[in-house]
Protein backbone atom coordinates (compact mmCIF):
# COMPACT_ATOMS: atom_id res chain seq x y z
CA UNK A 1 0.00 0.00 0.00
CA UNK A 2 3.17 2.28 -0.17
CA UNK A 3 4.41 4.15 -2.93
CA UNK A 4 8.27 4.35 -3.56
CA UNK A 5 10.31 6.13 -6.34
CA UNK A 6 11.91 4.01 -8.52
CA UNK A 7 15.10 4.27 -7.63
CA UNK A 8 16.12 3.33 -4.19
CA UNK A 9 19.70 3.26 -2.74
CA UNK A 10 21.35 0.13 -2.11
CA UNK A 11 23.35 0.13 1.35
CA UNK A 12 25.89 -2.35 1.13
CA UNK A 13 28.80 0.15 1.57
CA UNK A 14 27.40 1.04 4.57
CA UNK A 15 28.72 -1.99 6.50
CA UNK A 16 32.60 -2.30 6.32
CA UNK A 17 33.31 -5.98 5.68
CA UNK A 18 34.54 -7.72 2.38
CA UNK A 19 35.37 -4.19 0.92
CA UNK A 20 36.79 -0.90 1.88
CA UNK A 21 36.24 1.07 5.16
CA UNK A 22 33.51 3.81 4.94
CA UNK A 23 33.84 5.93 8.43
CA UNK A 24 30.34 6.95 9.80
CA UNK A 25 30.77 10.88 8.25
CA UNK A 26 31.09 9.04 4.57
CA UNK A 27 27.90 6.86 5.49
CA UNK A 28 25.69 9.66 6.56
CA UNK A 29 27.04 11.58 3.46
CA UNK A 30 25.64 9.24 1.39
CA UNK A 31 22.07 9.22 2.74
CA UNK A 32 21.91 12.70 3.04
CA UNK A 33 22.64 13.07 -0.76
CA UNK A 34 20.09 10.01 -1.15
CA UNK A 35 17.41 11.82 0.33
CA UNK A 36 18.09 14.98 -1.05
CA UNK A 37 17.33 13.49 -4.95
CA UNK A 38 14.38 12.58 -3.43
CA UNK A 39 15.29 8.82 -2.61
CA UNK A 40 12.78 7.46 -0.26
CA UNK A 41 13.85 3.42 -0.31
CA UNK A 42 16.61 2.13 0.96
CA UNK A 43 17.59 -1.88 0.55
CA UNK A 44 19.92 -3.40 3.00
CA UNK A 45 20.89 -7.11 4.70
CA UNK A 46 21.83 -8.54 7.52
CA UNK A 47 25.29 -9.74 6.70
CA UNK A 48 26.22 -6.41 5.16
CA UNK A 49 29.15 -5.38 7.46
CA UNK A 50 27.95 -8.01 9.71
CA UNK A 51 25.27 -6.15 10.70
CA UNK A 52 26.77 -2.48 10.63
CA UNK A 53 24.73 -1.41 7.50
CA UNK A 54 21.42 -1.95 9.00
CA UNK A 55 22.67 -0.28 12.39
CA UNK A 56 24.35 2.85 10.61
CA UNK A 57 20.90 3.43 8.17
CA UNK A 58 18.57 3.13 11.12
CA UNK A 59 20.55 5.36 13.39
CA UNK A 60 21.00 8.27 10.32
CA UNK A 61 17.71 8.15 9.20
CA UNK A 62 16.32 8.94 13.07
CA UNK A 63 18.71 11.75 13.30
CA UNK A 64 17.46 12.97 10.19
CA UNK A 65 14.65 12.73 10.80
CA UNK A 66 13.60 10.89 8.07
CA UNK A 67 10.35 8.81 6.55
CA UNK A 68 11.77 6.40 4.34
CA UNK A 69 10.66 2.74 3.14
CA UNK A 70 13.09 0.01 4.58
CA UNK A 71 13.95 -3.37 2.66
CA UNK A 72 16.31 -5.81 4.49
CA UNK A 73 17.14 -9.29 3.41
CA UNK A 74 18.16 -11.74 6.04
CA UNK A 75 19.33 -15.63 5.10
CA UNK A 76 23.28 -14.98 4.67
CA UNK A 77 24.64 -13.87 7.98
CA UNK A 78 27.39 -16.01 9.03
CA UNK A 79 25.81 -17.31 12.06
CA UNK A 80 24.80 -20.48 12.29
CA UNK A 81 24.90 -19.95 8.58
CA UNK A 82 23.48 -20.68 5.28
CA UNK A 83 20.83 -23.11 4.73
CA UNK A 84 20.72 -23.02 8.32
CA UNK A 85 19.69 -19.36 8.44
CA UNK A 86 15.74 -20.25 6.72
CA UNK A 87 14.90 -22.36 9.91
CA UNK A 88 11.81 -20.84 11.10
CA UNK A 89 13.70 -20.12 15.04
CA UNK A 90 16.89 -18.96 13.46
CA UNK A 91 14.76 -16.76 10.29
CA UNK A 92 12.41 -15.21 13.18
CA UNK A 93 15.58 -14.68 15.57
CA UNK A 94 17.95 -12.62 12.54
CA UNK A 95 14.56 -10.59 11.69
CA UNK A 96 14.25 -9.38 15.31
CA UNK A 97 17.83 -8.68 15.55
CA UNK A 98 17.78 -6.79 11.95
CA UNK A 99 14.50 -4.70 13.14
CA UNK A 100 16.85 -3.70 16.58
CA UNK A 101 19.67 -2.40 14.18
CA UNK A 102 17.50 -0.65 12.00
CA UNK A 103 15.65 0.65 15.41
CA UNK A 104 12.24 0.09 13.82
CA UNK A 105 9.48 -2.30 15.74
CA UNK A 106 8.46 -2.79 11.74
CA UNK A 107 10.18 -3.12 8.55
CA UNK A 108 8.92 -2.59 5.09
CA UNK A 109 9.61 -5.49 3.26
CA UNK A 110 11.79 -8.81 4.55
CA UNK A 111 13.65 -10.90 1.96
CA UNK A 112 14.93 -14.41 1.91
CA UNK A 113 18.43 -13.59 0.87
CA UNK A 114 19.45 -16.36 -1.78
CA UNK A 115 16.71 -18.59 -0.42
CA UNK A 116 17.62 -21.93 -1.76
CA UNK A 117 14.53 -23.33 -3.56
CA UNK A 118 14.17 -26.22 -1.78
CA UNK A 119 13.82 -24.33 1.46
CA UNK A 120 10.92 -22.66 -0.60
CA UNK A 121 9.30 -25.86 -1.61
CA UNK A 122 9.18 -27.25 1.71
CA UNK A 123 6.95 -24.21 2.65
CA UNK A 124 7.54 -23.71 6.48
CA UNK A 125 9.34 -20.34 5.91
CA UNK A 126 6.14 -18.49 4.56
CA UNK A 127 4.67 -19.68 7.84
CA UNK A 128 7.15 -17.93 9.71
CA UNK A 129 6.84 -14.79 7.57
CA UNK A 130 3.10 -14.68 7.63
CA UNK A 131 3.09 -14.67 11.60
CA UNK A 132 5.78 -12.00 11.85
CA UNK A 133 3.58 -9.96 9.37
CA UNK A 134 0.57 -10.78 11.41
CA UNK A 135 2.38 -9.69 14.83
CA UNK A 136 3.37 -6.22 12.99
CA UNK A 137 6.92 -6.76 12.79
CA UNK A 138 7.22 -6.81 8.94
CA UNK A 139 4.58 -5.23 6.48
CA UNK A 140 5.73 -7.75 3.73
CA UNK A 141 8.51 -10.23 2.44
CA UNK A 142 9.38 -11.69 -0.90
CA UNK A 143 12.72 -13.08 -2.23
CA UNK A 144 15.80 -12.00 -3.93
CA UNK A 145 17.28 -14.80 -5.55
CA UNK A 146 20.75 -14.53 -7.85
CA UNK A 147 18.71 -15.63 -11.12
CA UNK A 148 15.34 -15.62 -13.30
CA UNK A 149 15.48 -19.47 -13.12
CA UNK A 150 15.44 -19.16 -9.17
CA UNK A 151 12.53 -16.41 -9.19
CA UNK A 152 10.46 -19.17 -11.47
Amino acid sequence: GRSVGEVGLGCWQLGRGDWPAMEDAQARAVIEAALGEGVDFFDTADVYGRGESEERLGRFLRELRAEVAIATKVGRFPEPGWPRNFEPAVLRAHVEASLRRLGRERVDLVQLHCVPPEVLARGEVFATLIALRDEGKIAAFGASVESSAEAR
